[in-house]
């Protein structure tokens, strides 16, 4: 028997790739909602202290990549050929512009990916809805299986204990154990908690694990990078946490990004530059450690979880 066509998805947000696509890129964001110009200004600011771009389109080309090598090697033994694509969600290569050739290439299944390891409907079910849309554009019946929450991954996990061991370790021993960790995720309205979102206690079961591996580091949860409305956002915010902990005589914060998985404008600006700027205001040193980007064991989380659904799909195939 043939072997099975699998096509793998990886979703990202997406981000400009000059300075001059930030209004076209804004307004796909705010999904066509006017804006200020005082926000544009703000944001082409906050690009132009990154380099004038968004690296997150060849971060995750570079995660396919690493998830295309691992399920190589388990393929033969999955039945399966895998072919792994890459689609943003708000700027090219667009979701619905990677499905054609998805279809082209005539996969029995797809398995759809997106690059935020916790499930909220705001957000994983927002990419979700997007790849309905384009495949639904296209009249398309292929099987569609989704990865919707992948928090728990063991070697995810293991990527974010190896990336933190390695900042510690550059730490003097006499005052590692006053480092305070802060791991940190996007916040979103509160009005997920209307819906009994499980957002929130998916970030903390992560942040649990890895904290685990640390038991001599105290630790903190603050939500970063909340959006430009005026509805309420999930709090505590990174400024709330940061004041509290210098109020307690904290002076070392290893402000980790658990919530995201390849370096962006969220993390080079919002932790790298404002937050740190905050702590430094606090007599406080932040440090951030290097992002997963395309570590291998974050490929080999994503792997697994591909398999994982694939494996589950079939035991309800007749």
């Amino acid at each position: 028997m043939a072997p099975e066509r699998v096509a793998v998805l990886l979703m990202a947000y997406g981000g400009p790739n000059s300075l001059d696509d930030l209004p076209a890129y804004l307004a796909d964001v705010r999904h066509g909602r006017p804006y200020t110009p005082e926000l544009l200004a703000d944001l082409t600011e906050r690009y132009r202290a990154i380099g004038g771009r968004s690296p997150i389109l060849e971060l995750t080309r570079a995660q396919a990549e690493g998830v295309a090598r691992v399920l190589q090697e388990t393929a033969a033994e999955d039945g399966a050929t895998y072919q792994v694509y890459v689609g943003m969600r708000h700027w090219h290569p667009y979701i619905r512009e990677v499905v054609p050739q998805i279809l082209h290439d005539g996969a029995d299944r797809l398995v759809a990916v997106v690059m935020a390891p916790h499930y909220s409907r705001m957000s994983v079910g927002a990419y979700l809805a997007r790849l309905e849309e384009a495949l639904s554009e296209h009249g398309a019946t292929l099987p569609v299986h989704a990865v919707e929450s992948w928090k728990d991954e063991s070697d995810f996990i293991a990527a974010w204990v190896d990336r933190i061991h390695t900042l510690l370790q550059r730490i003097p021993e006499t005052e590692r154990d006053e480092v305070v960790l802060l791991f940190t995720a996007h916040s979103l309205p509160t009005r997920i908690l209307d819906w009994g979102d499980p957002y929130h206690e998916e970030i903390l079961t992560s942040v649990r694990l890895v904290a685990a591996a640390f038991p001599n580091q105290p630790w903190r949860f603050a939500f970063q990078s909340q959006g430009a409305s005026e509805e309420p956002w999930l709090g505590p915010t990174v400024e709330e946490t940061l004041d509290e902990l210098a109020r307690l005589g904290v002076r070392r914060v290893l402000l980790v990004p658990i919530g995201f998985v390849c370096d962006h404008v969220e993390v080079l600006y919002d932790v790298d530059i404002a937050h740190r700027s905050h702590a430094e205001s606090l007599g406080i040193v932040l440090e951030r450690p290097a992002m997963l980007n395309d570590h291998p064991l974050l490929c080999r989380a994503i792997a697994a979880a591909v398999r994982r659904t694939l494996q589950q799909a079939r035991v309800g195939t007749p």
